[in-house]
């Protein structure tokens, strides 16, 4: 499947093509739509490059919830180091 952008959105937006996919990427993987190797396909980048602009965003790499955290405890707990 392809979209077609049209250039009218790319100018009211101020980015070029591939900042606009960069975008696009961002949001779906920080939305958890796209995992980390689709969103850098996406933007059109190497998955370390885009590792990099997550960074730059400070957008995190791993959500660590509440409940990660509860099953880390626990881990511990059955492992005799906490």
């Amino acid at each position: 499947m392809s979209v077609t952008i049209p250039d009218e959105f790319l100018e009211a937006s101020e980015l070029t093509h591939a900042e606009f996919l960069q975008e696009i990427a961002l949001h779906l993987f920080q939305s958890q739509r796209l995992t980390l190797g689709y969103a850098a396909k996406m933007a059109q980048m190497e998955v370390s490059a885009f590792r990099e602009l997550l960074k730059v965003r400070h957008i995190p790499l791993y959500e660590y919830d509440l409940e990660d955290f509860e099953v880390d405890l626990q881990n511990l707990r059955e492992l005799g180091r906490l």
